[in-house]
């Protein structure tokens, strides 16, 4: 079971000091400077950024973001680094999905993620996500391709 609630700043803290292997540093929080000041900045993070717990303790983060589509919102979201890719993703963005049309009651969510990051499509097409659009993204230094997911939530 997940406790979903706003991101303390405690937390905050914990995540921007997360460290990923290989390929996945990319999403490192350090690795992008805008994106960490954002995470560590109380003000910056407003009500859109949220800690998922399980059994006390930290197992993820998401944030909530409105588009130019007024009926869509979008989700990024970070588990911890020692719970990636060991099975736990399904239920993780589950619970996440769930909480968020719940929350926001959009008609559509949407997931950017980046071209390389294989396992999260994956994950994100077994939660009904489709592909919408190939894109490149300027983030951390540099532009990257990134492929955005969309599902309609039927609210």
């Amino acid at each position: 079971m997940f406790k979903i609630e706003r991101l303390t700043s405690p937390n905050a803290l914990l995540i921007a000091q997360w460290h990923y292997q290989g390929e996945y540093e990319f999403y490192d929080m350090t690795a992008d400077p805008e994106d960490y000041q954002e995470l560590l900045s109380e003000e910056s993070r407003g009500d859109s950024y949220y800690q998922v717990i399980q059994a006390g303790k930290l197992v993820g983060f998401f944030a909530v973001e409105d588009t130019n589509d007024e009926e869509a919102i979008e989700i990024g979201l970070g588990m911890a680094p020692e719970l990636t890719g060991k099975g736990k993703g399904f239920a993780f963005a589950t619970a996440i999905l769930n909480y968020v049309i719940q929350l926001k009651k959009p008609q559509k969510v949407l997931f950017d993620v980046a071209e390389f990051n294989v396992r999260a499509r994956k994950l994100y097409q077994k939660l009904g996500f489709k592909v919408v659009n190939h894109h490149d993204q300027e983030t951390n230094g540099g532009v990257y391709p990134f492929i955005l997911m969309a599902k309609f939530t039927g609210k």
